[in-house]
């Protein structure tokens, strides 16, 4: 996402580069990201090692509604005309012949998900697109999505990147059982909470101009006494591991069950070096404990009242 936002194509170009160089071979994109220049920088400095890689983008919306413009009804969404002219769009600005990972950016209340399934399966079997999945799904959108693809003999969802970190477990709830339970990979976005996992805020402190809290508004959102708690344990684990504290939020989530793998954003390569830094990194069932407890959810109903019956999952 921060590749033609925050990030120029010089330092993106960096940024890759350090991350194939230490194994790292997933990188997620959308066709909105930047007004599309994430792509089309994407596209650019990835040459040859393309085959090598496994790369994601995402369909459902159009740039143009992020800066008050008018858009067309068949210029977003999930229908089948604009998704095909959307593979079509991605594909030319990545410079690619088929996009391993086309995964659907939120639900579309306005399209029958017969009609974006079968699209999708389309897509698939004319090899445009490797594999199929969705993100920002609540867990009976997703479960819907399925039942179609299973009835018709679609091509089925693979995975679903939702939000998760110790700051937003919402998808433990719900979300993360059912990918569990149907076999659906699990790719989380913002894993450090949108910046506040890192240690750049301090209670009763005004995030700085230049973060991304401060400029996306974000920051009563997530100022509260929760979150603060959840920030000093994860800053305990760190000062004892002699870790950074984006490394303890980051292993925290991929060591969750039921994550395949966490996906993280860098505007410098001094973030990106950081990040990489949590690779082979891993956490003690102690310090899980501690950090879970910090960060832990009301257990709601119907999970309370199922939560005493006998095969319980547990973590």
């Amino acid at each position: 996402m921060t590749f033609g936002r925050e990030t120029d194509e010089k330092t993106a170009g960096k940024i890759l580069d350090r991350f194939i160089e230490v194994g790292g071979n997933f990188l997620d994109t959308a066709n909105v990201y930047a007004a599309g220049a994430s792509e089309e920088i994407l596209g650019r400095i990835l040459g040859d090692r393309r085959k090598d890689l496994i790369v994601a983008t995402k369909v459902r919306f159009n740039a143009n509604i992020f800066m008050g413009k008018p858009v067309g009804p068949n210029q977003i969404g999930l229908s089948r005309g604009h998704i095909m002219s959307e593979v079509e769009a991605s594909l030319r600005r990545l410079k690619m012949d088929y996009i391993d990972l086309y995964q659907v950016h939120s639900w579309d209340f306005e399209t029958p998900i017969e009609e974006t399934m079968r699209a999708l399966d389309d897509l698939v079997r004319h090899g445009k697109v490797r594999y199929i999945g969705a993100s920002n799904f609540a867990a009976w959108q997703l479960m819907k999505s399925l039942w179609v693809s299973d009835k018709h003999d679609f091509a089925r969802f693979d995975c679903l990147q939702p939000q998760y970190s110790l700051i937003s477990r919402e998808i433990e709830r719900e979300i993360l059982p059912l990918c569990r339970y149907e076999g659906v990979g699990v790719i989380p976005w913002s894993p450090l909470g949108g910046g506040f996992l890192t240690g750049k805020y301090r209670s009763g402190q005004r995030p700085p101009e230049d973060s991304r809290l401060a400029k996306m508004d974000m920051w009563n959102r997530l100022a509260d006494e929760r979150n603060y708690s959840t920030l000093e344990a994860v800053e305990q684990v760190a000062k004892e591991r002699g870790r950074a504290i984006s490394q303890v939020a980051l292993a925290w989530v991929n060591q969750q069950p039921g994550v395949s793998s966490v996906i993280y954003g860098a505007r410098t390569e001094d973030q990106n070096e950081q990040n990489l830094g949590a690779i082979g990194f891993r956490l003690e069932a102690a310090e899980l404990a501690a950090l879970n407890k910090a960060s832990a959810l009301p257990v709601e109903y119907p999970n309370a009242m199922q939560a005493r019956l006998p095969g319980y999952p547990r973590q």
